[in-house]
């Protein structure tokens, strides 16, 4: 299969930082594909500078489209049917005019197996009226577009403009024919950057034309910290942390803005989820505390599907992982099952999707009203 952006060599890969070369990797939200790297649009919060490819600004190939995705569907996370699927969403837009043709490959490959599994590609970049078109004739796959906004206008932050993602949304969510799903994905939520009354109502205009909305905040990384002081950008928080900051007051205002909003979500399974008229793929149902603001449909739908699963189950699962070999469960509640003894955290995704369950690590707590969240900006934080 021919490639459309400039094709590394072993030696170029090799010189790649090691998280770099890793082509499928579990993110929270999926199993992540991204074969391809490199993108121009330069948002200053941008996960590549975990990676250590912020500065790569022209997108390039590790692979074939073809060899990515039989590299994706022969991996051990990879579950036919049940695990959602992200493609290039850590180190490109899926959008940009020359990884255009390429998401579209990988679509077409997968969807070409048969296979129906959840597919998620976030952007922001400009869509056109014949990808409507050409995502329609997708016929198995779960596709979800979630198109990133946040109406931050600060250029040194994020050049690109957040109108362009708000009219690619609109576009994308006219035809009522769509095989595929439109997510607002509001993010990220800034105190004292876009959180005004004037943008939380237009994100709320905006959300009008999606089939959900799910808001969340900054990945405020040490590394992004260092480039932020570098470059003398406002600096958000006093602290970094390892989870998205989502501050309780202005959580507060989001909910109050959407008040009437029957669509909003605090998580993207959710969101695609609902989209799709299915159970959240990620359970957090056992978090009643995320429920209060879903629609008793979904809310039915997804206690439909709800089921504890027992420490024989979870060690059955686990037993095809070389890195859960040190599994121990701690506990299982309606909640969650807390576990220990994983090496890192893709094994617990995988348990999650596997499971449709919440699995939780005993070194990372998931605190009440935050799950998921860091604690800076919640009363009585603590570390976690």
């Amino acid at each position: 299969m021919s490639t459309f952006v400039p094709l590394l060599s072993r030696e170029e890969i090799s010189r790649l930082p090691e998280r770099a070369r890793e082509v499928v990797e579990y993110r929270k939200s999926g199993l992540s594909l991204n074969h391809l790297q490199g993108c121009p649009l330069d948002c200053a919060y941008c996960i590549r500078h975990t990676y250590g490819i912020w500065d790569q600004r022209q997108p390039r190939a590790l692979m074939t489209d073809a060899e990515a995705v039989e590299e994706l569907v022969s991996h051990r996370y990879f579950q036919p049917h049940v695990t959602p699927v992200q493609v290039f969403n850590r180190a490109t837009d899926p959008f940009l005019p020359s990884v255009r043709p390429h998401t579209l490959a990988v679509l077409d490959l997968l969807d070409a197996r048969g296979l129906t599994n959840h597919v998620l590609v976030i952007t922001r970049h400009q869509m056109k009226p014949e990808d409507v078109e050409r995502l329609n004739q997708l016929r198995h796959l779960k596709v979800t577009l979630l198109f990133t906004y946040s109406g931050i206008d600060n250029k040194q932050i994020e050049p690109y403009p957040s109108h362009v993602a708000a009219e690619s949304l609109k576009l994308m969510s006219a035809p009522e024919d769509r095989q595929y799903r439109t997510i607002l994905y509001w993010r990220p939520l800034v105190p004292g950057l876009n959180d005004s009354d004037e943008h939380l109502d237009a994100a709320y205009e905006l959300s009008q034309h999606a089939d959900a909305t799910v808001f969340t905040g900054l990945f405020y990384r040490d590394q992004i910290a260092e480039y932020y002081k570098a470059n003398g950008l406002p600096e958000p928080y006093e602290d970094t942390a390892r989870r998205k900051i989502v501050p309780e007051t202005l959580e507060r205002r989001i909910l109050t803005a959407f008040s009437d909003s029957t669509s909003l979500f605090r998580k993207t399974s959710c969101a695609v989820a609902y989209a799709h008229g299915l159970p959240d793929y990620n359970g957090h149902y056992g978090v009643r505390e995320l429920c209060d603001i879903c629609p008793l449909s979904q809310l039915e739908l997804c206690a439909s599907a709800h089921r504890v699963p027992s420490s024989d189950r979870i060690r059955e699962v686990a037993a095809t992982l070389p890195e859960a070999r040190g599994l121990v469960v701690v506990d299982i509640t309606e909640r969650a099952a807390v576990v220990s003894g994983l090496e890192t955290e893709q094994p617990r995704y995988y348990l999650q999707h596997a499971l449709s369950f919440q699995v939780h690590d005993e070194r990372h707590p998931h605190h009440e009203r935050r799950h998921g969240r860091a604690d800076i900006g919640w009363k009585g934080e603590q570390d976690g």
